[in-house]
């Protein structure tokens, strides 16, 4: 894969995620509290807080390719890559999971639709971010097989987050605006942290923007076609 091409599948990504925390998530989460932007802005930034502690204390999948092999430095490869895909994709479990509660609980603005459009913005943004999860992997040595189970797995994490999250919310439904925004600001800190720096690093970052603005206006038509 070239370089380019990564670039505009970080940026893609990016840009689904962007819109799917202002369309999705934030967005209800201020009509959920009457219009009221506190609950909205109170959980957006635990949810950032909260990823920067992860990150902070969970050791991150770095790799440097100037080094021999791209070898990260610490903690065994597999095991930070583990890490690594968890981390980045706890967010994303816990936004489709949020708002497929609300809509089953019949929460004003909340429905089915959007939840659906919710979980087709994610899954067309997992099939760059998988591969880029995997494709440093082989350049640095892994098998092929190995690395497709590596990128498998930040799918498989998704999920079990959404399920997670649709019983615990159940219980606490009225703080789900702050839930809501606890989603999109985690999501918001993978975009800013991970995705726009790599997307953005070297030559021909304006491949990366245009990504980012190809994967926001898809999601924002999901959003609003089916929401």
């Amino acid at each position: 894969m070239g370089d380019g091409l990564q670039k505009a599948l970080l940026g893609f990504a990016a840009g689904v995620m962007i819109a799917a925390s202002v369309w999705s998530l934030l967005i209800p989460a201020i009509d959920m509290a009457g219009g009221a932007f506190l609950p909205a802005a109170i959980g957006f930034l635990l949810g950032m807080g909260f990823l920067l502690l992860l990150d902070t204390l969970v050791p991150h999948l770095h790799l440097d390719m100037d080094t021999p092999e791209g070898k990260p430095r610490g903690l065994k490869k597999s095991t930070m890559l583990l890490f690594a895909v968890t981390l980045h994709n706890i967010p994303e479990g816990m936004a489709v999971g949020v708002v497929f509660a609300g809509a089953l609980s019949g929460v004003m603005n909340m429905t089915l639709a959007g939840a659906l459009a919710l979980s087709i913005g994610i899954a067309i943004q997992n099939f760059p971010e998988g591969a880029i999860i995997s494709m440093p992997l082989v350049k640095s040595g892994i098998s092929k097989k190995r690395a497709f189970a590596y990128g498998t797995l930040s799918g498989i994490v998704e999920p079990i987050g959404a399920v997670l999250t649709i019983f615990l919310t159940a219980q606490i439904q009225p703080v789900l605006p702050y839930i809501l925004s606890f989603a999109a600001g985690a999501m918001f800190y993978v975009v800013v942290e991970e995705l726009i720096p790599e997307s953005q690093s070297g030559a021909h970052s304006n491949i990366g923007t245009i990504g980012a603005a190809l994967g926001f206006a898809l999601m924002m038509i999901l959003d609003v076609a089916l929401g």
